[in-house]
């Protein structure tokens, strides 16, 4: 299936398929995926290549663990006996990660085919899609050790209804992959037996889009979240202008006129 694997990474692997598809395994299961530096930096790193790399059209976070996706942040960094600036900035990565997934400029779809707990779900929330497997839940339990999820609360605002993003954090109480769906945080529930097939789907989809326009219309998904309409709807009018004068906009009208498949140049 792989046309480029990569076997250098300790906490994660990275590979890419013949269709464009890069997929990102957390491959940690001895410690449930907990977000350490080592694996932090390791995503990083991977997601800076899968970026640059102009082969990869789409991106798939998943996970190799049996039923846990990640289980957050690894707690013993709370704890370490550490001055406070140095937990300071060790705490750098996740905005970056988060940045780093938003600004990927190619679509990214988080299969969660295990549980999705504390930090992790701001990795998730930083992706376009998410597709749960059935069994999987969601969760911001760190209020119940004495913590609280200040760096993914951000995105979980930006995804769910106050209220009941509220009820999240200060309760800590995990959902199922349903009631995730309900409130917007899953894209999709999928059984297990057939979890894999639609995200292959999904990605094989995504990856056949024009790289160009993708990258210009995520760019402009998210940057119209926070402008005021007026601003926004003349944002967006701007980027419409600027899709014309790519090539495989009027490929694409050709081809559908043509009645044939495209032929993307990604310029």
């Amino acid at each position: 299936m792989t046309a480029e694997q990569d076997g250098g990474y300790r906490s994660i692997r990275y590979e890419v398929d013949e269709r464009g598809v890069a997929r990102v395994t957390l491959a940690s299961p001895e410690n449930r995926n907990a977000l350490t530096a080592e694996l932090m930096g390791e995503l990083e790193d991977a997601l800076a290549r899968a970026r640059s790399d102009d082969a990869v059209r789409c991106l798939v976070l998943t996970s190799s663990h049996e039923r846990v996706f990640s289980a957050g942040a690894s707690l013993d960094a709370f704890a370490a006996d550490v001055p406070l600036v140095h937990k300071h900035f060790g705490t750098e990565r996740f905005p970056r990660l988060f940045r780093a997934l938003l600004g990927l400029g190619k679509p990214t779809i988080c299969a969660a085919n295990g549980h999705v707990l504390a930090g992790a779900l701001g990795l998730a929330l930083a992706c376009d899609l998410v597709i749960a497997r059935e069994g999987a839940e969601f969760g911001t339990p760190e209020i119940n050790v004495g913590a609280f999820p200040f760096m993914i609360m951000a995105l979980i605002y930006r995804n769910v209804p106050r209220k009941r993003a509220n009820e999240l954090l200060l309760l800590g109480e995990r959902i199922d992959a349903h009631e995730a769906e309900r409130l917007g945080i899953v894209n999709r529930v999928v059984a297990a037996d057939r979890f894999w097939e639609v995200v292959d789907d999904w990605a094989g989809r995504l990856a056949a889009k024009s790289p160009v326009i993708m990258r210009l219309g995520k760019e402009a998904m998210y940057r119209q979240l926070d402008m005021p309409l007026d601003q926004a709807l003349e944002y967006l009018r701007s980027q419409l202008s600027l899709a014309f004068t790519t090539e495989d906009i009027q490929e694409g009208v050709r081809a559908f006129f043509e009645k044939r498949e495209p032929q993307w140049k990604g310029r």
